[in-house]
């Protein structure tokens, strides 16, 4: 009989006290070191990080922690939740991400994000720099025009899922290998009602932080930004101007790369990865 073939991942459930509420948070979590916790998109989960924490040459040298935010993927909405609409600020993503690392007992751990996860990097960087060994911003910016209509992300005679995958399937590079293209829709396909267009007010509506973010300290808190060519969500245009107002951000422009570059193309994304991550290791 073949032995079964298991990969390091391991999951399990955080109870987190986010503003009084209990949240019943799903985490995973890989390999041993320096803790790198790592931040979904708008409507996925964790799963985006799962190549990360497959990938013995991260997992040697970094503890990979990557959780679904409170109404997404495994985790559970607050007790409550069916007399609430959803809509995520940014007060409440950074106590999340706080509360998180508390209730873990991380020290200074390195935060990762993409998307709104990049977006609210930016926030901590600004605010609670000093909490952070380093962070990095997966196709990150201060602000993005909306080119969207989020109307059609909650409705009874639409597969919201369907629209959320079919919204960002054009934000995938077309060099990303088919399997995992398909991957990353999938994850989009099996949101929960109105969760994307609740991430999304915050994208839009909360987190224009645009003339900010003065006081950024990269010598406290070293700040990487990665964003691939093809995305025309966070465009490169977007994060270099941002990085234009924040004195010692290092920024890299992806090749062959989209908005999901952890998912959507894992080994051409450890390209840019592995670097950021020597050097944060031997800062």
């Amino acid at each position: 009989m073949t032995a079964p073939v298991y990969e390091p991942i391991i999951g399990r459930y955080l109870n987190v006290d986010v503003f009084g509420e209990s949240c019943r948070i799903h985490v995973e979590e890989a390999g041993s070191g320096i803790p790198l916790v790592c931040l979904h998109t708008a409507g996925a989960d964790s799963r985006q990080f799962r190549h990360l924490m497959c990938d013995e040459a991260i997992t040697a040298h970094y503890r990979i922690i990557a959780f679904d935010m409170p109404w997404h993927g495994k985790s559970y909405p607050p007790v409550g939740w069916q007399m609430q609409e959803y809509r995520l600020t940014t007060e409440r993503y950074v106590e999340t991400i706080r509360a998180f690392s508390r209730a873990l007992g991380l020290e200074r751990p390195v935060v990762m994000g993409c998307s709104i996860g990049g977006r609210i990097v930016l926030q901590l960087a600004h605010a609670h720099g000093a909490e952070f060994r380093a962070l990095i911003g997966l196709e990150a910016a201060d602000f993005q025009q909306p080119w969207y209509d989020t109307s059609w992300l909650h409705r009874p005679d639409v597969h919201g899922g369907e629209v959320c995958a079919a919204l960002v399937s054009g934000l995938l590079a077309p060099q990303s290998p088919s399997q995992y293209r398909n991957e990353t829709l999938w994850q989009y396909m099996q949101g929960g009602p109105g969760v994307f267009r609740g991430d999304l007010y915050f994208y839009r509506v909360d987190a224009d932080l645009r003339g900010r973010l003065g006081g950024i300290d990269t010598g406290v808190c070293p700040l990487y930004l990665l964003t691939g060519e093809y995305d025309f969500s966070c465009t490169p245009e977007d994060t270099l101007r941002t990085a234009e107002a924040i004195e010692g951000a290092k920024v890299t422009i992806m090749k062959e790369v989209g908005h999901f570059p952890m998912s959507e193309n894992p080994a051409r994304f450890r390209e840019y990865l592995l670097p950021v991550l020597e050097e944060i290791r031997s800062s």
